[in-house]
């Protein structure tokens, strides 16, 4: 949820709140929850995913998911992707994909970026949704073009096995580092690779550190194994690093 702050007249600075989220979670969890409690709507969104996430306060999923349907019925966006993230995955709700799918669909139809992308992901799987991987590229694409990192690297995928869209090399590993830069780990590791195979071995295994120190275990454990079968020793001492960070 990275990206939310709350307005001034929401009663909450953000530069101050940012601050306590960090050093103080508890005490920043309190002001959040005064502010969601008098009817400031960023606050309430802002709430749902403290709960959500255990941050400064006990973890609730259930309540978290009624902060989200709270907000999102004042019109916050951010709240009905969350809402929508909360489907999806069963936080506080029984799994429904479907609902997940229509929460999405409506933050995606205003634009929004991850409503976008958790869209584009229901559509590329059939998830909820009949499967329709050439509106699920278009959604990355309206993502990615909006600077989500996430939907570049997935973007600049589908462009280079060009199944769905025409075959696009050269703009896919333009996609990869911009979602490498942007900080998305899966990007960064396939801008990694791009280097590596242009020849470009110390700038690539740079960006494949910054994949590892961002990336989650799951990640970190698919891509030691592939790492491992690389020609370069470089590479294969690197891929056991991963393993042990897993």
């Amino acid at each position: 949820m990275s990206g939310w702050t709350l307005r001034r007249e929401d009663a909450l600075d953000a530069a101050s709140l940012k601050e306590q989220l960090a050093d103080t979670p508890a005490r920043a969890a309190r002001a959040i929850l005064a502010a969601a409690s008098a009817g400031a709507v960023e606050a309430q969104a802002l709430l749902g995913q403290i709960l959500l996430d255990g941050r400064g306060i006990e973890r609730d999923p259930a309540l978290a998911l009624s902060w989200f349907q709270i907000a999102a019925g004042a019109g916050h966006l951010m709240a009905r992707n969350m809402l929508g993230r909360c489907y999806e995955h069963g936080w506080g709700c029984e799994a429904n994909p479907a609902r997940a799918a229509a929460e999405y669909r409506a933050c995606a139809e205003k634009g929004l970026d991850w409503g976008l992308y958790n869209l584009a992901n229901l559509l590329a799987t059939g998830r909820g949704v009949a499967k329709d991987e050439a509106a699920a590229v278009a959604c990355y694409r309206r993502a990615a073009e909006q600077g989500h990192a996430k939907s570049m690297n997935l973007y600049g995928r589908y462009l280079e096995e060009g199944d769905v869209v025409p075959q696009d090399v050269p703009a896919a590993h333009r996609w990869y580092e911009r979602a490498a830069e942007g900080g998305d780990f899966r990007g960064q590791f396939s801008h990694a690779g791009v280097l590596i195979a242009q020849g470009r071995l110390e700038e690539g295994m740079a960006w494949l550190e910054r994949a590892r120190l961002g990336g989650h275990e799951r990640f970190r454990r698919t891509a030691a194994q592939a790492l491992a079968q690389a020609r370069q020793p470089e590479i294969r001492a690197l891929a056991a690093r991963w393993a042990e960070s897993a």
